[in-house]
Order: structure tokens, then sequence, then C-alpha cells
């Protein structure tokens, strides 16, 4: 059967004038969202005018169904407090509006939810009865189902939660710990999905949490968590490789693994990759994908994110900016459709979208873009190496995170343990440096957003200089020259007039020489999936006991972006 879901999150009208200095993008801020008074009113008018030139602009590329969020907010329960069940009936009552606005454009409608949300009300209640948990799970759902008919099904999430951040009276908080608990889960959820006809979509996606944690990559927790799991009316949702949305990884093979009916999740708002302020062109790795997928791997479709992910400050909305602003987001969503549900190649379905007096420049642009992120952004010796801890993959990219740039002697000593080959690093990012002229000149004739090229240039050559610091011997003028480009990157692009990376500076020594830092490598980090015994003993045993008595992710030692986004390194040792 041909993929038939083209699903795309709509979350971008909620974040409409949403001035926080860094967001979190996981899902909509609620929080900032009035439920009284006159402002009421005006936001959720403007939202539903958001939601109407969102739907009819991902209707008219050919998606046919949106994500929203989420059944915490939307799902009352007599237990709840009445403040919470008062703001859950204005969420419930502008979101039906909403919901036919997507009807309306004919899209289908599937809403996300955190296994499992609470409140101080329900967590008095029930406490940490595990089934208590559950059945009010169990009871949320189904009167959300029978409730909002329109709602053709959710999206579950159960190996990541609220972030730290949040602030919200109705948190989610990880409750499935293992794969017996996810097996047990779908089989209690989907007599109810079957009953209202709808469907259960699962994320395989955790943060390594829990015995769970490894859901994503490890074969043997993967078919446990799915033994017996037979339904039309279950899809499996997964990211296509074996970490987060990164380059350098290829198809996670646990899609040819299990027989049920997948989605394959893709990120046009490469959060770790300018989020849309230049052009990160995804479209070659879509086409290389798409092509692996047409085996056995039983797709039932796509889900695109062209907004959601990561705690960052760039905050261009996806098909809502004007002149332009979003081109870099739109060019890798529609591309991304067009390969999968049309079958075209990169180059006809970007010329689908400039036309095809624009297209040569911009492929050729596109080319170079692609270069530049792959041997400038990333150190493809570091990336390209498969390293385990506990139990999630190792990002293949370190240095550069959310919208950071870390220039400090931890990383600098990291690195230089872990690149065999730092010669050919430097030359390679010299190499994709020196493409910016022809880039601004490609930007120029293929009338594409300069400005964004100009600002990526500036910032390159941070990410030049310091992998010059990271690879050379240490030279006191190169830091001054760091320092003195750094002001120069925030001269030229002061965050009045655009959202620029932030630069961490510290030249300070590491205190930990490298002859223990390989000792700790190789006792932590592995290259393998499998578990090693010193693993079993160790890493995934006595290590997360140790971090949970002595709690050092709590201390400032740890850099502010590990204890205070997404849930804090503390959740990698549980």
């Amino acid at each position: 059967m041909p993929p038939e879901i083209f699903l795309i999150d709509a979350i971008g009208p909620f974040f409409r004038g949403y001035e926080r200095r860094r967001i979190n993008w996981s899902k909509i801020p609620f929080t900032h969202l009035a439920t009284t008074g006159p402002e009421r009113g005006t936001q959720w008018a403007a939202i539903r005018a958001d939601m109407r030139k969102f739907t009819a602009e991902a209707a008219a590329a050919g998606f046919n169904a949106v994500t929203l969020d989420d059944l915490a907010h939307l799902a009352p329960h007599p237990l709840h407090e009445p403040e919470t069940a008062a703001r859950i009936a204005v969420f419930r009552e502008e979101f039906s509006a909403l919901f036919t606005i997507v009807r309306e454009a004919g899209l289908d409608l599937y809403v996300t939810s955190d296994v499992l949300p609470v409140t101080p009300a329900i967590d008095a209640a029930f406490g940490t009865r595990r089934q208590k948990l559950e059945e009010f799970y169990r009871s949320l759902v189904d009167d959300f189902l029978r409730d909002f008919p329109q709602v053709r099904g959710l999206v579950l999430r159960i190996g990541e939660s609220d972030g730290v951040d949040v602030k919200d009276p109705i948190r989610t908080r990880l409750h499935v710990r293992s794969a017996a608990e996810t097996n047990r889960l779908l089989r209690h959820l989907l007599p109810i999905f079957e009953r209202h006809d709808r469907t259960l979509i699962l994320r395989t996606w955790t943060v390594g949490a829990h015995r769970v944690g490894d859901l994503i990559w490890h074969r043997r927790t993967l078919a446990k968590a799915l033994g017996g799991i037979d339904s039309p009316n279950f899809i499996l949702s997964m990211k296509y490789g074996e970490s987060d949305f990164f380059r350098y990884l290829p198809l996670n093979r646990a899609f040819f693994r299990t027989p049920h009916r997948k989605l394959v999740e893709l990120q046009a708002r490469r959060e770790y990759e300018g989020a849309g302020e230049f052009p990160s062109f995804i479209g070659w790795d879509c086409e290389q994908y798409a092509r692996e997928l047409q085996g056995d791997a039983n797709l039932a479709g796509i889900s695109v994110w062209c907004q959601t992910g990561g705690w960052h400050r760039f905050r261009r909305l996806a098909f809502l900016e004007e002149n332009d602003r979003d081109f870099w987001l739109r060019l890798n969503t529609v591309v991304a459709l067009r390969i999968f549900r049309h079958r075209e190649s990169v180059e006809e379905a970007v010329a689908g979208l400039v036309g095809p007096a624009r297209a040569p420049a911009t492929l050729e642009l596109l080319r170079h873009a692609e270069t530049v992120v792959k041997e400038l952004h990333y150190i493809g010796d570091f990336a390209t190496q498969k390293l385990f801890f506990r139990r999630v993959r190792i990002p293949p990219l370190l240095h550069v995170y959310w919208d950071c740039l870390f220039v400090n002697h931890a990383v600098r000593k990291v690195l230089r343990h872990f690149v065999r080959d730092p010669e050919r690093a430097l030359r390679e990012g010299e190499a994709a440096y020196a493409l910016f002229p022809r880039m601004v000149e490609l930007a120029r004739v293929a009338e594409l957003p300069v400005a964004d090229i100009e600002h990526w240039r500036d910032f390159c050559h941070l990410l030049r200089l310091a992998r010059r610091y990271y690879f050379l011997p240490y030279d006191p003028d190169l830091a001054d020259r760091i320092r003195a480009s750094k002001k120069a990157y925030k001269k030229a692009w002061p965050s009045e007039r655009r959202q620029r990376y932030r630069i961490k500076l510290s030249f300070e020594p590491f205190k930990v020489k490298r002859q223990t830092l390989g000792w700790l490598s190789s006792l932590l980090l592995r290259r393998q999936r499998g578990y090693r015994l010193i693993d079993h003993l160790f890493t995934l045993n006595l290590l997360g006991l140790i971090f949970r008595l002595f709690r050092p992710g709590k201390s400032k030692a740890v850099p502010k972006f590990l204890r205070k986004s997404a849930m804090g390194v503390d959740a990698l040792f549980r």
C-alpha cells in the first residue's frame, strides 16, 4: 500500500507574540494563551486567522493532515482543580473553532499526548499508584475521542515529557519505564481506539530514560514493546535515524524489523542547524531515505515538523511570515513532501517551488549550503563515529547545540580525543567557508534572502576560528581573534535586527588530563549498539544510582543549557 498520511505540525500560530528570549519549541506554550478578559478575544482571533492561512498553505502544498497539541489541555476530569478545569473549558471552546478551520481546509486532525499528564490534584489523589494513573489516562482518552469526533487520532509520546522550564499546572511526566509497560499500555488503549474507529500513533522517540530509553534503536526492546500488537488502528512513528534530527545518521533499520504501518518523522525546521535562519537543506537526505523506504518498511506516510523542536531564540514561523522570511522552512517542508508523495527528484521539487528560471542558481546554492552544513557545522571525522552512552546514541554534533556555539577547553579536549585526522577537518572547514562568496552571488541571482547567507557567513567565520582553536596548538593570538570576531558578529547583527547565535567562550583550562579522558571514554562509551558487560554492571545501573545520590546535574558546574533546557541532564540517568 502506498503512503497515505502526509502530516504536518500546525503549532506555529500559537507562538505569535511570544516574546521570551529563548523559546521552548517542543509544544504549544499554553501558559501564554489568554483565557479571560479582552486579551482572550484578541489573541484567539489572531490565532484563528493564522490557522486559516497555515492550513490553506499546507493543503495547497499537498499535506492532508495536521497535528496540534495536546490532550492534557483539552481533556477535563472531575479531580481537576477549579482553576485548571476552567482553563480546560476555555481551551476546548477555542480549539473546537480551530478544529473546524482544519477540517474546512480538507485536512485530517491528530492531537498529541504525552503519557502521562498530571496536576497537583491528580498527584494528591493517585500518588504513585500506577494502575490508578493508567485508568485515569484511559478515561481521558476515551472521553476526548467521544467529545471530539473530528479528531482522527492521537500521537502518543512515551519517552519524553515537559521540559524543566514549563511552569504549567498541567504537566506531563514520564510514566512508561519498560518495554513490557509499553506493551501493556498499548493493549489497554487500542480497544478504545478501535471502538471509536480512530488511530493510535505511537512515537518511538525517547531521551534515554528508564529501560524503555533505547526503544528507538534496540531491536529487542522494540520487539517486546510491540509483541502481539496487531490492529488496523495502530501506526508506529519513528525518526529517520537512531538519534535526534542530525546529519550523518543512516536510516534506522527498525523500519524493516516490524510489520506495523509506520510514519517516518522529518524535520524541516532544523533545530540544530539554524532553525530556518539559513538554507540547511534536507532534500537530498530525504531522497535517499525515500529510496531506501521503498522496500519492506510498510510506510504509511510521513510526519514533517515545520515548527516543532528545540530550545532556542530563532523564531521564524513556517507559512506565516511576510517577505519570504520563512523561505528556507517552506523549501524544506514542500520539497520533503514532493519527494515522498509524488516521487519527485530534488531537482523537480525545487523547480516546482521556485520556477524553472530560478532553479539552476537555487540548486547550486543548496549544494554549496549542504557542503557548509556537513563540513563546517559538523566535523565529519567525529560525526561518522557510532558512539553510545547508556541508552542513547551520542549526537554527531557537539560544539553547536540549538542556538549556541561552544568554544572552550573542554570541547577542545573531547574533539581532539575523538577526531583522528584533525588536519583533514581543518582543510574541510576552510574549503567549505570559501564557498560563501559564490553563495551570496547565487542568492542574488535566484532572488533569495541574501541577508540570511551573509549572516550565516559571519557565523561560520566564528565556526572556522573555533575549529582552528580545537585542533591547532593553543595560540593566545587566536583566542584574542575569536573574542574580537564575537564582538564584530554581535555588532554586525544586533538582536534588534535579527536573532543570532550565542557564542559561549571560555579559554580556562579543563582540569581533566587527556589520559583520564581516554580512560573515561573507554569505560562509559561504546562503539556498538549492544550492551557490554561493564554497561550491565556499571553504566546502566550503578552509575545511575550514583548520579541520583549526588545529583551533579543540579550543580552549576554543569552547563546551564543542560540544566535548564529540555528535561535536564538528570533524565539521562533514570
